[in-house]
């Protein structure tokens, strides 16, 4: 059997499960969200996703944009950076990256095949829940030193929300999928905030009040620094074109990231923080 014929087996064997992304929101409210499954899941597989330093990106808008430039980050500081993103535009392999590059359709053949028989003992898994795994799987066995992980959708029962990660990430937060998340943007950024974990440094976009008080009680029942946008730390455009953009950054307070990640290491400085080249 050729490559591309086994392919779209996996693929086909990926779409026979529940895919609430091409359900309606009527549909997802009745949905059994919860984070057992991919526990199971992940016990059985080895846990590959502690294998590795993680940032955790969850919010509205912007999330995929963040996480992409955190992974762009990472590689010029000289790691072999994983990222996670959904949906896919063109071709599935597009979720999981290595290096910004998708990984193979034989390589998501090979993790599907060895995913199978774990599958088959966890009831309900669908077809995000089994995605995710692929990429925890996947950055382990091909050797990266850091991933970035977007939040498929919420946060606190988000089927990536199994991990501890160095870094939690909130980007803006506003009104989306409110049969499940809630309502009212306070519970919407209680569901975001479901990624904050104990003692792990989060850091913000701007955040409407109603939003930022859900943050910032969160994160200090966590014992979870808070790095805010816009108030600890600033940036001023100075160009921008169609290559890219330009722009000063500027602290204004101290923050300390784990050692994990010494290239985001921010301190004091009247000048533009450098990356620090990952040591050897």
């Amino acid at each position: 059997m050729n490559t591309e014929t086994s392919y779209n087996k996996a693929l086909d064997y990926l779409y026979s499960f529940v895919d609430y992304s091409l359900k309606h929101s009527s549909e997802l409210a009745k949905a059994d969200f919860n984070l057992d499954r991919m526990f199971a899941l992940m016990e059985s597989l080895g846990n590959p996703q502690s294998k590795y330093p993680i940032i955790h990106v969850a919010g509205t808008k912007g999330k995929g944009s963040v996480s992409a430039l955190c992974a762009s980050s990472l590689k010029v500081a000289g790691y072999q950076v994983g990222l996670y993103t959904s949906p896919h535009l063109l071709d599935y392999c597009e979720r999981i990256q290595i290096n910004g590059a998708p990984i193979s359709h034989e390589q998501l053949v090979e993790l599907v095949e060895e995913i199978q028989p774990y599958v088959a003992k966890v009831e309900k898994l669908t077809t995000f829940e089994i995605t995710t795994a692929l990429a925890f799987m996947a950055f382990a066995k091909y050797g990266v030193s850091a991933a970035v992980f977007e939040v498929g959708l919420g946060g606190r029962l988000d089927a990536t929300n199994i991990v501890t990660p160095k870094v939690s990430v909130i980007t803006s937060l506003s009104y989306d999928h409110m049969a499940v998340l809630g309502n009212t943007l306070a519970l919407i950024a209680g569901e975001k905030a479901g990624i904050i974990k104990q003692g792990v440094p989060v850091v913000s976009s701007p955040q409407k009040d109603e939003a930022f008080e859900v943050l910032e009680r969160v994160a200090k029942e966590k014992g979870a620094a808070l790095t805010l946008v816009g108030r600890d730390v600033t940036f001023k455009l100075t160009g921008s074109s169609l290559d890219g953009q330009k722009f000063n950054l500027q602290p204004s307070t101290f923050i300390l990231y784990p050692s994990s990640f010494p290239c985001l290491a921010l301190t004091r400085s009247k000048t533009p923080p450098q990356l620090i080249p990952r040591s050897k």
